[in-house]
């Protein structure tokens, strides 16, 4: 069927988020902010301040024209229409040098804006790594903002975990290979000293050429880490509701092992077939975090472990996947593994 972007992600304006007694709220916000402080609002913004800015050439990353993509998807008709992200519309398209691409056009309406293209055009263009979505180049011409990227057949782990409806489930040995190479990914990340700060299943991507190999994807919000020796960055809070670690919500403080935080959240969702918020859900089990975490034991784990999976998996290696999920999840990143870490735990539980 090939790639399928899965439904918008967008940050919710103005909404607090689950918190632990004690922590402050969580507001994700429709404003993006500057390094320096400055701020300004993306919804509705005009075209001359989407396109106001400088991106640095980097080597490897193609600019293109209007009129190429224009051609290579059709002019964006809506048969080549994939699906919708934080950012903007995905379509399908094809170059000949380059065969099927997929192309993200900025929408006007988008919480994001040319702060997070330039992000994201800075951070892949310097990337290489099986486990990266390639960044083929960009496109900024005429008020229109566009990110050209390689095609990856088989959409995203969003798509995969959470749509119902005839779709074929994940088997588990091809949701360990998943984990593994997402992890693999934010390992590279993190060895960089980048901070990915949007990890969830709607961004990793999954190719068809090697069968479910994972690429992490959206680097829009990504940061560098800390430097001068500092523990932390400190930042606006930005992301994905259900994903974001305790000590980016009660005080904007991003670590390197905050992605770490997301990661287990994404393992949790892997295991039980579980978004990471749903309030469609009984009262009690609306975050999967919370719903796991009592289970997490010989005698309970098997009721919350995908039931699509039909009992078809090593129950050692569930289980210890749910006990690397909490290690992740501890409350204090200096107790939470390192990505290497948690990447040697998941090679061992593969070995199950």
């Amino acid at each position: 069927m090939g790639i399928c972007w899965g439904a918008p992600d967008y940050p919710t304006p103005s909404f607090t988020g689950y918190l632990r007694p004690g922590q402050a709220p969580l507001v994700f916000s429709s404003t993006s902010s500057s390094e320096d402080g400055e701020s300004r609002s993306l919804g509705g913004i005009s075209v001359e301040s989407v396109t106001s800015g400088e991106i640095v050439p980097t080597p490897d990353v193609r600019v293109f024209t209007l009129p190429e993509l224009r051609k290579a998807t059709r002019n964006f008709r809506p048969d080549s229409f994939l699906g919708e992200g934080g950012f903007g519309r995905v379509f399908k398209g094809y170059l000949n040098e380059e065969g099927p691409i997929a192309v993200k056009k900025y929408h006007m309406e988008s919480v994001q804006g040319f702060k997070e293209f330039k992000s994201e055009v800075t951070f892949l263009g310097t990337l290489s790594h099986p486990n990266i979505v390639r960044l083929l180049g960009y496109c900024s011409e005429e008020g229109n903002l566009l990110l050209v990227y390689a095609y990856m057949q088989k959409g995203t782990l969003k798509y995969h975990l959470f749509r119902r409806g005839g779709m074929e489930p994940l088997s588990w040995i091809v949701r360990l290979k998943i984990a593994t190479g997402a992890a693999k990914g934010l390992a590279y990340l993190h060895q960089l000293e980048i901070i990915c700060r949007d990890f969830k299943p709607s961004n990793i991507l999954l190719d068809g050429v090697k069968v479910f190999n994972a690429k992490i994807s959206d680097f829009g919000l990504a940061r560098r880490g800390p430097a001068d020796e500092k523990s932390h960055v400190s930042t606006q809070v930005l992301g994905t509701y259900g994903y974001a670690a305790p000590e980016y919500i009660a005080a904007g403080h991003l670590y390197v092992k905050s992605d770490v935080y997301s990661f287990g959240v994404v393992l949790l969702e892997i295991l039980t077939g579980r978004r990471a918020y749903d309030d469609n859900l009984p009262s009690g089990q609306h975050f999967v975090v919370e719903w796991v975490r009592p289970h997490v034991s010989r005698s309970k784990l098997a009721r919350v472990v995908d039931p699509r999976l039909e009992g078809r998996y090593p129950f050692k290696a569930a289980l210890e996947m749910a006990e690397l999920a909490f290690h992740c999840l501890q409350m204090e990143p200096k107790s939470r593994p390192s990505m290497d870490d948690v990447l040697r735990k998941l090679e061992k539980v593969a070995t199950y």
